[in-house]
């Protein structure tokens, strides 16, 4: 029974064990330089990190989206030819990258689980060692492929096949895939039919094949710089897939054999100037008239200044007609009306100031505003249409008003 117990306990102490440090552990990789290297990173692996226990006994199994976040080890990016892609949380992501100096260089990968958000790590240390690169290289463009999707083993042993046909050589080596958008390409539309395209870069020992030196000539290269739709040299077409097919306009040859050498490195010297005689400074600069710079800036803008001061003073000064004008210009009975209004303004704010003064004259029957006279009682009703509050006979201003017929 004890041992029972301690096999179970053993059991138990493993699996959490492997499930707490499992995703921590180091992967070691061994890259040459100039060599592609490509990395899956699969889901699924970091799934049984998050639940590692979830599908022993209770009997189910996630399939939640993550996202992947890398980076070299203490800085916050990848290192220079290192390259990473993930379309969607739902698809695996990839490293990918040539490089290109020996070196070493550790990874950090950081899986989400958009579900639970839980995060989980993995460490790559990846070691390159120093290789000779191969003499012939050449670039090729597939149009009809993104670059997730060409990283697969799978994928790359079919493009693979194919150019191993085209350069007419067993020893074929896929050394670069890099994304279409990575060297300046254009971001497609999201529909069918539309993608992004991939640059491969190959090499081998063997120098190029005859189509691919056809596709290098003068005459060929006129045709794809004037815009036809160029036909593949006889006998070249290896296409065994549609979406693998090249564009054969976007090949590229490299010659490695004929490439100058670098140029030496300078030499070293004491550190000590030799002797060249006395210091002489340099002469002064010539004197410089800024008079003109100061008519430009200053004294233009203050003559603009004054002209429109002056303009505006004439728009709101001089161009008014005055009170007279106005006055002489208006119908008798529209200003009659004017100061009568005014009268009746400055008599309301006297009253206003004492309330036991007698009720304004305005406001009594058969009262003349102007004279202050009354008329006298009229045996005609007050309210009569026909008998007016201000008799016409005492209005100076009588002979102005219309006349009733």
């Amino acid at each position: 029974m004890a041992g029972c117990r301690s096999w179970v306990f053993f059991f138990f102490f493993t699996v959490g064990a492997v499930s707490l440090f499992g995703a921590s552990a180091e992967i070691k990789f061994t890259v040459p330089v100039g060599k592609l290297f490509t990395h899956e990173l699969m889901r699924e692996t970091f799934q049984n990190d998050f639940e590692p226990l979830a599908k022993l006994y209770a009997g189910r199994l996630y399939d939640d989206p993550m996202i992947f976040k890398c980076n070299r080890q203490n800085y916050p990016d990848l290192p220079e030819w290192l390259r990473f892609t993930q379309r969607h949380p739902y698809d695996n992501g990839f490293l990918y990258g040539t490089p290109t100096s020996p070196g070493k260089s550790i990874i950090e990968v950081y899986a989400v689980n958009k579900r639970s958000y839980e995060t989980t790590r993995q460490i790559f240390v990846i070691k390159i060692v120093a290789e000779k690169l191969l003499p012939y290289q050449a670039e090729f463009f597939i149009k009809l492929r993104e670059i997730e999707k060409v990283l697969p083993p799978p994928v790359q042993d079919e493009i693979k096949q194919d150019l191993q046909k085209l350069w007419d050589t067993e020893a074929l080596e896929i050394i670069n895939m890099t994304n279409a958008i990575d060297r300046g390409g254009r971001v497609p539309l999201p529909l069918a039919g539309h993608f992004e395209g991939v640059y491969v870069k190959v090499a081998s020992e063997q120098y190029f094949s005859d189509c691919l030196r056809r596709a290098m000539t003068p005459e060929y290269q006129r045709q794809c710089t004037a815009g036809a739709k160029v036909k593949i040299p006889g006998g070249c077409n290896f296409c065994s897939i549609p979406s693998n097919c090249i564009s054969w306009c976007k090949i590229e040859l490299f010659d490695l054999t004929k490439q100058e050498p670098a140029p030496p490195a300078p030499t070293m010297g004491s550190g000590i100037l030799e002797a060249g005689g006395d210091f002489e400074p340099p002469e002064s600069p010539p004197s410089r008239d800024f008079f003109p710079d100061y008519i430009v800036t200053v004294i233009v803008p203050l003559i603009l200044a004054i002209i429109l001061c002056l303009l505006l003073a004439y728009i709101m000064y001089g161009r008014r007609e005055g009170v007279g004008k106005r006055n002489a210009r208006t119908n008798q009975i529209q200003l009659y009306h004017h100061h009568t209004i005014h009268g009746n303004t400055d008599e309301l704010r006297d009253m206003s100031g004492n309330r036991g003064v007698p009720p304004p004259l305005s406001t009594t029957p058969m009262f003349n505003s102007r004279t202050g006279e009354r008329a006298p009682p009229s045996p005609l009703r007050s309210d009569s249409p026909s008998v007016p509050l201000i008799l016409a006979q005492h209005d100076p201003y009588s002979d102005t008003l219309p006349s009733r017929k």
